[in-house]
């Protein structure tokens, strides 16, 4: 009944000349065959069947002076550069669409499907490779066509902002005796915050893009699904009939949903986030006005010092990660380039005088969205991480120097060469700061 008459209500106020055109898209990215899944490095076989259909999902708006920005959010794990590069230069070619002008994100589940065999969490046979590529270039037609129609769909529309909360997450970094272990820190950094963008056409909500910083964790079996994010999609596309529910993971690399563990519990983490945005519809509307701005920049982060020597021990260790870790690392000082930096995408994309994605690629740490919206107060800051890239996590200066997982033994299975040099933080706000310059911001 509430949102019944926030709806009515706000029909009123966003019924004056729009200021923006809108259009989105669905298309199903659930994989038709058994696949293995990413995110847990203890599974053994491929996935048994599908619990709830994955989804990639575009947002295309342009202003009235013609600028543009799409925003395609994927129920994966994470996707690499090599497909976010791919569709952005077939989507250039197709709609004349710039690369900072479409921002990719995914939810990451860990009920989903792998989406590159350059990895080192499994060692597949090659049927199995056969699926996983086959899946890859399934997804990345999928994503070029899903952007596509969503331009094709565009139509008059109003633009909105608002936030609303949910309290399910929690830090995950547990100080122990033994040092900083997965599990429960209730007093650690969080960010409870739903941030909300609504789009209405003719005064009916059409698009609702919504946000939350925890991992998609709660289930963990062989069973296809979208976790939490998925489930809160659905619900909220019920609470709003004919819209589309897009969600965008937060700084969620050191969040947790808690309590977790089963599909009861996801649809239950899912409900609470579909509350939370839609306490945040309607009355809570702040309007969008003013020009699109986008900006996009890689920069290079170091690892720490490491020497052949040191992967030529770890080649020898009685782990299938680490041994698989070493080989990738001793090829690359084969081919006489060892892996030194990562390159790391950052990019920015500014809604007038409304809100502002910062989309940051990675598993990024919860320190990173707080001190973005100390460093710029005036914005309406949505702080992503999981965006256009999932290399590995991004630690922040903080989480580096206490160590555990996020900082050091996550990059054995991201295979990368080890952990980052003390100056990532600052490398990566260095690129924060180029590109919300870039955007206008305040």
């Amino acid at each position: 009944m509430r949102v019944a008459l926030l709806l009515f209500a706000a029909s009123a106020a966003w019924a004056a000349k729009p200021e923006y055109t809108a259009g989105v898209a669905v298309r199903k990215i659930t994989p038709d065959k058994p696949i293995w899944m990413s995110g847990y490095g203890n599974r053994t076989h491929a996935s048994e069947g599908v619990l709830a259909d994955l989804w990639a999902k575009a947002l295309a708006i342009r202003d009235s002076g013609g600028s543009r920005a799409v925003i395609v959010t994927t129920d994966l794990l994470g996707l690499t550069r090599a497909i976010t590069d791919e569709v952005c230069a077939r989507s250039q070619k197709q709609w004349g669409l710039e690369r900072s002008q479409v921002l990719f994100n995914s939810s990451h589940t860990h009920t989903g499907p792998l989406v590159s065999t350059r990895q080192v969490m499994f060692a597949l046979n090659e049927a199995d490779t056969s699926v996983v590529d086959a899946y890859t270039r399934t997804l990345t037609d999928a994503l070029v066509d899903v952007i596509g129609a969503s331009l094709e769909k565009m139509e008059p529309a109003s633009l909105s902002w608002s936030a609303g909360s949910a309290g399910f997450a929690v830090n995950r970094r547990q100080f122990t005796k033994d040092g900083v272990k997965i599990g429960v820190q209730p007093d650690g950094p969080k960010d409870h915050s739903v941030p909300v963008v609504t789009v209405r056409v003719g005064g009916q909500v059409k698009a609702i893009l919504f946000g939350y910083a925890c991992h998609n964790t709660t289930i963990g079996h062989y069973r296809i699904s979208g976790d939490y994010a998925g489930f809160a999609q659905i619900d909220v596309e019920k609470k709003f009939p004919g819209a589309t529910a897009l969600f965008l993971l937060l700084c969620g690399g050191d969040q947790n949903p808690n309590p977790r563990g089963t599909d009861d519990l996801a649809r239950q983490h899912g409900a609470a986030l579909a509350d939370g945005v839609a306490s945040a519809v309607g009355a809570n509307d702040k309007p969008v006005h003013g020009r699109i701005r986008a900006a996009f920049q890689l920069t290079d982060l170091a690892f720490r010092v490491h020497t052949r020597e040191d992967f030529e021990k770890e080649s020898k260790h009685p782990t299938g990660f680490n041994q698989r870790r070493a080989q990738a690392m001793l090829a690359a000082y084969d081919s006489g380039h060892p892996v030194r930096t990562l390159v790391y995408p950052v990019q920015a994309i500014r809604f007038g005088r409304g809100p502002a994605i910062l989309a940051l690629g990675g598993e990024v740490v919860i320190d990173y969205s707080i001190r973005a919206k100390k460093e710029f107060p005036r914005e309406n800051l949505i702080v992503a991480g999981y965006s256009n890239d999932v290399a590995c996590y991004i630690p922040s200066k903080r989480v580096l120097d206490e160590g555990g997982y996020e900082a050091d033994s996550s990059m054995i299975y991201y295979g990368m060469p080890g952990p980052f040099s003390g100056d990532v933080e600052e490398r990566v706000f260095g690129a924060i700061r180029s590109v919300m310059k870039r955007v206008g911001a305040r």
